[in-house]
């Protein structure tokens, strides 16, 4: 990582470029949310909980195949706990026969299988959810902006907004355009990625600043190039050893957080992506300039007078 230090990449180069794919993707992320809107998973929407046993560990594939050919749609599976236990999330109002149907089903190949419940999660719960949710995220973005200000200056807390609400947008779009389910561990990915992101944006904001202060030129896009240059093996690292962990869980991890491993993936790469030609570029746009960040001594005309 000691060579990438030493690299004199153009990235305010590309920003044009840069702009045209964020609002490519932007733009296909509004319009699937508002055609398509979210798979919202059991913990918004309501719904049936049915937790089985199977005396030998079954397949995910088979327990979906035969809940889908008894009726039941919209059906998610994952192992809870061991490779034995089985939870079971409808999407539909609770019967209090349903834990002897969906043993019934299961049980048609001649596996042991006992119930070992059955329970509802009533829509008003979902709806409490994700209200509380959605204040939780605008909270947390409300306060990272008000921090950004206070640290730095109103356009660079404009910029991590900018960036934020960028990488927020298209993880959801993803989720949407490919209905992928929507639910807590999910959301939780989501605000985790806003945290990163914002990691990411500091530490080049850290540079950018430094680096005017003492810069004695003018030319912000040399600025910004030689700011991101400089924390690009940081940066590399950091995301790097993430997604490896990330793709390990996405691989190994089981059903139960297949979609937040999704979400962390696209956000983090989004995160270093937007930390660079979001957070950082739209202060050009904003223009940003040195007088900004470095108060200008007053002459003291009294001291110009003595000889």
């Amino acid at each position: 990582m000691k060579n990438l230090t030493n690299l004199n990449i153009d990235f305010m180069g590309r920003r044009r470029l840069a702009y045209a794919f964020s609002a490519l993707t932007l733009l296909v992320s509004i319009i699937s949310l508002a055609i398509n809107g979210l798979a919202l998973g059991l913990d918004f929407t309501g719904g049936t909980l049915v937790e089985v046993h199977y005396a030998t560990a079954p397949t995910l594939d088979s327990v979906r195949q035969a809940l889908q050919g008894g009726g039941f749609q919209d059906v998610s599976v994952q192992t809870f706990g061991t490779a034995n236990e089985v939870l079971i999330r409808l999407q539909q109002a609770f019967d209090t026969n349903v834990g002897q149907q969906v043993t019934g089903l299961l049980a048609q190949d001649g596996s042991q299988v006992e119930l070992v419940r059955a329970e509802f999660v009533g829509a008003q719960v979902g709806d409490q959810l994700r209200d509380q949710s959605g204040l939780g995220m605008l909270l947390a973005m409300g306060g990272v902006i008000l921090y950004v200000a206070f640290r730095f200056q109103y356009k660079f807390a404009l910029g991590a907004l900018l960036s934020l609400g960028h990488d927020v947008i298209v993880v959801l779009g993803a989720f949407s355009l490919f209905q992928l389910e929507f639910d807590l561990t999910v959301l939780a990915a989501v605000l985790a990625v806003i945290g990163y992101s914002l990691n990411d944006t500091i530490v080049v904001y850290d540079r950018i600043r430094e680096n005017i202060r003492k810069s004695r030129i003018d030319d912000m896009p040399q600025i910004f190039n030689d700011s991101i240059n400089q924390t690009l093996a940081r940066t590399l690292a950091t995301s790097g050893t993430t997604m490896l962990v990330l793709v390990a869980l996405f691989l190994l991890g089981g059903d139960l957080i297949h979609n937040f491993s999704i979400a962390l993936l696209v956000g983090i790469g989004l995160g270093t992506f937007s930390s660079i030609y979001v957070a950082a570029a739209l202060l050009i746009q904003l223009k940003l300039q040195r007088k900004d960040l470095i108060t200008e001594k007053k002459e003291d005309p009294e001291a110009e007078e003595l000889p």
